[in-house]
């Protein structure tokens, strides 16, 4: 009897791990399918060497995405993959024709701000457009689209969070400095409304004209170390300088070289940043670790931002245990919606501009200064909504 009982477990053990195997072997893996659209801009090199962009910024960022998507995806029966397109402004409208044809129902854009509005317009309902670059606030505001969603931090994010740590500071006298560019001017329409909405006082604005010309040079230090002071002087008495320089013509140059000894803000000195690559806190290291082995380099904005999207795509699909486009949409679009990005909290989506809610980091080159919000800063639904803007300042109108 024991010989029968040895036997017959004996061959249970052989056959169990087959009838195991066999729904795996049959279930359907199912595919969702996006892509990462890049449109590179001719454009002058940056101040610094150390700021030229990768060759695979942004992309970087979607391959960890890809990652972190099939590890729990493969369990799903759920499959993850992202087609990389660099196009030039000439050619981005075909790149997506191309996609569209193909079914490709979410593409993330790394464009300015008209280009990508110009890609939303085109995609119309055939697909989700994310946002992972420009920062203008009009694509949340008059020109918002309901086939967009915003994993850039607009200027008015950045710029609260930068005003929020400065009244804590109590810097509240600021210099501002603005380029002449229309980014620029944007951007420095940011830095007005946050002093207004935080009770800062901008004391005196000046522009810096951006002229042309090369600006690396063998005397570029020795121009700028005579230029800067006398550019600055005779400045009303202020706290701090903020610098709105998006277009990264001069704010460089500006700490250490302004006539009053003051702190620099905004594009230079201490920046706001969707991320940055010194950041420790709520598992970032790790994130930052696996990034690094991945692409051998630091991580950059786009390249966060990027990762961001498509990490939107596979929490959706797996909350939902769906590749459904129209359900995932509808999912990332509403109330229940939310996604972690390594800062503390979970990240949710503003259902009046699609603007995903995010904290902003305060950032030196070596180190995460500081988070906003700021805790003195409440709000009746999310703190995160003291950053930007807010549901009745909106001009958003789907």
């Amino acid at each position: 009897m024991k010989g029968r009982i040895i036997i017959l477990l004996a061959g249970l053990s052989a056959t169990a791990p087959a009838n195991a195997q066999q729904p795996a072997a049959q279930k359907t893996v199912q595919t969702v399918q996006a892509a990462v659209l890049r449109v590179d801009m001719p454009e002058l090199p940056p101040i610094s060497r150390l700021d030229t962009p990768p060759g695979d910024l942004g992309f970087a960022g979607a391959r960890l995405a890809i990652e972190d998507n099939d590890t729990t995806g493969r369990f799903m029966g759920q499959d993850f993959d992202a087609t990389e397109i660099t196009a030039t402004p000439e050619t981005a409208s075909a790149e997506l024709d191309k996609l569209l044809a193909e079914g490709v129902s979410f593409v993330v854009t790394l464009a300015n701000e008209e280009q990508t509005l110009k890609l939303a317009d085109q995609a119309g309902d055939k697909a989700l457009i994310f946002n992972a670059r420009a920062r203008g606030d009009r694509l949340r505001g008059a020109d918002c689209r309901f086939n967009m969603i915003h994993t850039a931090p607009s200027h008015a994010m950045l710029a609260d969070g930068l005003a929020q740590f400065l009244m804590w500071k109590k810097w509240t006298n600021w210099f501002l400095i603005a380029g002449s560019h229309p980014e620029d001017i944007a951007l420095a329409d940011a830095y007005r409304r946050a002093a207004t909405k935080f009770g800062a006082k901008i004391v005196e604005e000046r522009t810096y004209e951006d002229t042309g010309g090369g600006r690396r040079s063998d005397s570029g230090h020795v121009q700028v170390q005579q230029q800067m002071p006398v550019f600055t002087q005779r400045a009303k008495e202020h706290d701090v300088v903020v610098a709105a320089d998006e277009a990264g013509i001069f704010a460089p140059w500006l700490p250490y070289q302004t006539w009053d000894p003051r702190p620099v803000t905004g594009s230079a000195g201490l920046v706001p940043h969707s991320w940055h690559p010194a950041l420790e806190a709520w598992g970032a290291t790790q994130f930052q670790n696996r990034f690094e082995k991945l692409a051998t380099r630091r991580m950059w904005d786009e390249d966060y931002q990027t990762w961001l999207a498509l990490r939107m795509i596979g929490e959706a699909a797996t909350r939902t245990q769906s590749t459904d486009a129209p359900m995932l949409k509808e999912f990332m679009l509403s109330d229940k919606f939310e996604v972690a990005g390594f800062k503390g909290q979970k990240l949710t989506m503003r259902d009046w501009d699609h603007q995903l809610r995010q904290p902003i980091l305060l950032t030196t080159g070596d180190v995460t200064a500081s988070v906003s919000p700021q805790d003195q800063y409440l709000h009746q639904t999310s703190a995160l909504d003291t950053l930007g803007i807010d549901r009745p300042e909106t001009q958003c109108k789907f």
